[in-house]
């Protein structure tokens, strides 16, 4: 290695002493040239090219404009970045550039005011310090909280936390001013109960802040949390929520009732004239004290009788306090020289000898108490008034010959059978047992047997009932004259078959006569030896009658076939 290192040397050297001296001067150059733009550059690139003169996005052009003239005023050269930030060449002229800005009031509006407090390097802190800094903490602490709510698209809190006082006359509240901006469609405005979950979690948060000294507003200028006044509204408010409970225990008893009745008695026929509840909307809280004896011995379960000992209460304390006396007692005597002030019905009892004795026992004995608190409804049911009514039901009347009988108005003739005493009884006792009647509440429920007027109903029935008898009578006069039509058709195509037939036949016969009559004539003038000349068609008459003849001789079923599609065509 170090040979290698001194053959480096001796190259290094030998070259060196071959140049010359200006070669040796442009290299010497070169290399100091090198390390001093090293060395400019560390420096410079160890200090930030810009500061940020305020670590917030100005989005206000005009805001933008009057502070970048002010800036211009003061010779403080700046730019402007495309975030939004203004920047300064150093820290020192960003600092400059910040007190004229907080003089000329051109903050920001995105801007922390707190960061003066925070974001200042000291030394040390003090309490100021850390208060502000606390502060800050639960102003955005609570400003994250609430902007999380779902009704809730932005808000600003600011709190007022006086210095601690020696005197507590002297001491300042504790107050709070909230800006809430809500998301679009909600109700915090008009729900009082979200507004006073607001108040809770600010007032919870705060130390010493009450409900009272907090002020929760909107963008528009309006008081939210201004409770005041409101009584008669949350009165209305409760009513409204009575009656809807109201109305929602009537419909669920409403349907449990048709719903059981429905069975048996169909839908029509089953009605509720009127059904009231009358409820009592106070809330009770029952608190009761119960005793029951100690156990001194418990039971065996392993034995068939019972070890179980008892006893009302066991003695927790005892005191005995015994006293005796006997003698004249004390009588004071006035100053030397004056009487006493012993009054004189007891001057005379001065020189008898009395006697007194005291014997007392107190014990303390302890019993087994148990303290139920019981919570009642918000609402308790006082009196149910039900009225019901149900329809009989409606039969037609037939004829011996089993047609309904029609009036001449034109609707059929009913009959109404009213329901049994004994089946309204157990539709009442179906009725009382859904609604949970009760004598002593004062409730009652009548069930009752009304017929129903059906007249526009049985008018409906009727003539449905016509059409239906009408169409049928059409229905059969169209199928008997279709009937005719049809046999009448059948009859005639019979007949023209038939007389198309002996037609054929007639002709057929009086050819095959007529033909035998020509061969009998040909025959005769062929035994007379009478030359007689045939027509063209005549030969070929014969040949084909000579064909056929020997084709069904050798096929007679292809014959037969043949046959048989003629007359299945004719």
């Amino acid at each position: 290695m170090w040979e290698w290192l001194k053959s480096i040397g001796r190259s290094v050297r030998t070259f060196w002493n071959q140049w010359s001296t200006v070669k040796k001067l442009i290299l010497t150059g070169i290399i100091a040239t090198v390390i001093a733009s090293f060395v400019i550059l560390v420096a410079f690139s160890a200090k930030p090219t810009q500061v940020i003169i305020f670590n917030a996005a100005i989005t206000d052009e005009s805001l933008a404009d009057r502070i970048s003239a002010a800036l211009d005023i003061e010779n403080i050269a700046h730019s402007r970045g495309a975030d939004g930030r203004f920047y300064t060449a150093d820290e020192e002229t960003a600092k400059q550039a910040r007190s004229l800005l907080v003089r000329e009031d051109l903050l920001p509006g995105q801007l922390d005011p707190w960061n003066f407090f925070t974001n200042m390097e000291r030394w040390t802190l003090t309490d100021f310090d850390r208060d502000i800094n606390l502060q800050r903490a639960l102003k955005i602490n609570l400003e994250q909280h609430i902007s999380s709510l779902d009704d809730v698209d932005s808000a600003k809190i600011s709190l007022v936390i006086p210095k601690e006082q020696l005197f507590v006359e002297d001491q300042k509240s504790v107050t709070a001013s909230v800006v809430i901006q809500q998301k679009p469609g909600s109700d915090i405005s008009e729900n009082r109960s979200k507004i006073e979950g607001i108040v809770k979690l600010i007032q919870f948060a705060v130390e010493g802040l009450s409900a009272e000294n907090i002020t929760i507003m909107n963008i528009n200028g309006d008081v939210l949390n201004d409770f005041e006044g409101l009584e008669d509204v949350d009165r209305l408010t409760l009513t409204s929520r009575m009656l809807r409970q109201k109305k929602i225990l009537e419909a669920q008893y409403t349907a449990a009732i048709l719903e059981s009745l429905y069975n048996v008695f169909t839908p029509s026929r089953v009605d509720i004239v009127n059904f009231d509840i009358d409820l009592d909307f106070v809330k009770k809280e029952i608190s009761t004290q119960e005793h029951f004896p100690v156990v001194i011995t418990e039971d065996n379960p392993s034995t068939p009788y019972s070890e179980r000992e008892v006893v009302p209460s066991i003695v927790r304390s005892r005191e005995n306090n015994k006293e005796s006396f006997e003698g004249t007692g004390f009588n004071p005597e006035g100053p030397p020289g004056q009487e006493g002030q012993t009054p004189p019905a007891y001057q005379d009892l001065t020189n008898l000898v009395g006697r007194y004795d005291s014997d007392r026992s107190i014990e303390n004995y302890e019993i087994n108490v148990r303290n139920i608190t019981e919570e009642r409804s918000p609402y308790e049911v006082k009196r149910i008034s039900l009225g019901m009514v149900i329809d009989g039901t409606w039969e037609i009347k037939f004829d011996a010959m089993g047609e309904p009988i029609v009036n001449p108005g034109g609707l059929r003739e009913r009959v109404y059978k009213p329901v049994s005493a004994e089946v309204l009884s157990q539709a009442q006792q179906v009725v009382e047992g859904a609604v949970g009647y009760s004598r002593l509440r004062g409730d009652v429920v009548t069930v009752e047997n009304i017929p129903f007027d059906r007249s526009e109903q049985f008018r409906l029935d009727d003539e449905a009932w016509l059409r239906k008898q009408a169409i049928q009578q059409y229905v059969i006069w169209g199928a008997i004259v279709l009937g005719a039509f049809v046999a009448i058709f059948i009859i005639a195509r019979i007949v023209g078959y038939y007389v198309t037939r002996r037609r054929r036949e007639r002709e057929e016969e009086l050819a095959r006569e007529h033909q035998e009559m020509r061969e009998a004539a040909l025959r005769d003038a062929e035994e007379d030896g009478i030359d007689v000349e045939m027509s063209i068609q005549e030969r070929s008459r014969i040949e084909m009658q000579e064909n056929a003849k020997i084709v069904a001789r050798e096929h007679p079923e292809d014959v037969a076939q043949l046959i048989r599609t003629w007359l299945t065509e004719e």
